[in-house]
Parts: structure tokens; C-alpha cells; sequence
């Protein structure tokens, strides 16, 4: 649908923290991608060929943290003529665009949770999305709904399921200071290895501490000032 105004937002969670979310692309490499990096959420807009266009016609704009923690984060663009809107959670970055979506060359088609074909664009991670999507509203229209009664203007690529399944991840939260777990060593054995993920506002804390089997020393896994960092200490 050719529209001089575009109004495009859904919700979406995730446990991972790369994946793209939007895709729309032109003949000539110019395209707009929204995608997870890190837990952020980037709203790339690339008018593809450099050597007709300038260097810094190109705009990477990044809102959010933590996006990947399972919980529901809102998305919203609004393009009319060069004035954009890029909304996350209640959080909106405005920008005017200086002229470069005159010179996008967009085909007509927007995909969602991937690239339709792998190896078209130099988009940052590549990487599909993986995780749920709901109220996905382009213009108005309810994309899902589309999707869900087969309608021939979408077409599904991969599995997909009109549900959201959970995750089979168990957390635990330490609710005051004096909280932890214990794990009884395993005798004669003295290497460990240990791999875990954690959240935390603090800056500092005690994350882990082991004593060596053989020896009286042991180590501190722990945070200092927002960095993680080791002690190792051995008689």
C-alpha cells in the first residue's frame, strides 16, 4: 500500500537478545530494519548506495535496555514526509530525516521476525527473531489476524505457532542481602566449572565464592562498580 503516511506497531518478548524484528527493502540496497542487538532496539535506516548518496545519509537510532527479559515491550514508528517517530516503551525519539526518504526506493512489502532473502542487505546481526509478537498494526491493518486466516496478502516462511509457548526457564530472585544458594562440593574432585546469567541494578555484590578441594585457598566471582571481576587466593 503506497501511503504518504506509515504507522507501523506491535508488541513483542523475547528471551534473546538479537534478532530482527522489521524489514523493508528497495532494488537498490535502501532499506529500514529494526532489530534487537544486545538487548536494545535499533532502528536502522540505510539508503544503500554510497556513492550517490552521503556517507551520513544513513540513521541508527537505539532505545531501550534489557528488551530480552521475557516480559512484553511496545513498539511504535510513525513516518510522515521526513518527520519520524520511534517509540519503546513510552520512551519516543523524534528526528527529522533531512531529506533522505525522498530518495528511498522501498519495495511495498514489510517482513516481520526476519529478512525474506538471507544475504540481501548488510543489516547488523542477521539473525531472525525468535520469540512472540502480538498486536502487529501496519497502518491500521492487524497483521496477525491476516496471518491467522490465511489471507493471501501474507505469507508465513518457517514455523510459527498463533501462541506464545514459555519458556522452560526457572529464575530465582535473591529478595534481600542475606539471601543465597549452596551447592555441596563433589569430593576428590577439584576443578569447577560453573555458567550462569544474572540481572541486577547493584553495582556491587557477591555473585560467587568456591574453596578448592586440595588447598585452603578458593575464589570470589563478584561484582565492583558495575564490572564483574575474580579473586583468586590460594595459601
Amino acid at each position: 500500500i503506497n501511503t504518504l503516511k506509515d504507522v507501523i506497531s506491535l508488541k513483542f518478548k523475547t528471551m534473546q537478545s538479537d534478532g530482527i524484528l522489521l524489514h523493508r527493502e528497495g532494488q537498490n540496497g535502501d532499506h529500514i530494519t529494526m532489530e534487537l542487538t544486545k538487548g536494545k532496539l535499533s532502528l536502522l535506516i540505510n539508503l544503500g548506495d554510497t556513492k550517490t548518496h552521503p556517507p551520513n545519509a544513513q540513521i541508527n537510532i537505539t532505545l531501550g535496555s534489557l528488551l530480552d527479559d521475557q516480559h512484553w515491550h511496545s513498539v511504535l514508528i510513525e513516518h510522515f514526509n521526513n518527520q519520524v517517530n520511534f517509540t519503546v516503551d513510552k520512551h519516543t525519539h523524534h528526528f527529522h530525516a533531512k531529506g533522505e526518504f525522498s530518495y528511498l526506493d522501498l519495495d511495498y512489502e514489510l517482513s516481520f521476525g526476519g529478512i525474506p532473502v538471507p544475504g540481501k542487505s548488510g543489516t547488523l546481526s542477521r539473525r531472525n527473531f525468535h520469540g512472540c509478537f502480538e498486536n502487529i498494526y501496519y497502518n491500521g491493518v492487524n497483521i496477525i489476524d491476516l496471518a491467522r486466516r490465511h489471507k493471501s496478502q501474507i505469507y508465513i516462511v518457517g514455523n510459527m505457532s498463533f501462541s506464545c509457548l514459555e519458556p522452560q526457564v526457572v529464575p530465582v530472585t535473591f529478595l534481600s542481602s542475606s539471601s543465597f544458594l549452596a551447592l555441596r562440593g563433589t569430593s576428590g574432585q577439584d576443578e569447577v566449572f560453573v555458567s550462569f546469567q544474572f540481572r541486577t541494578w547493584n553495582k556491587e555484590g557477591l555473585l560467587l565464592s568456591s574453596k578448592l578441594h586440595r588447598s585452603s585457598g578458593g575464589f570470589l566471582l563478584y561484582l565492583s562498580d558495575g564490572r564483574v571481576k575474580i579473586n583468586l587466593h590460594k595459601t
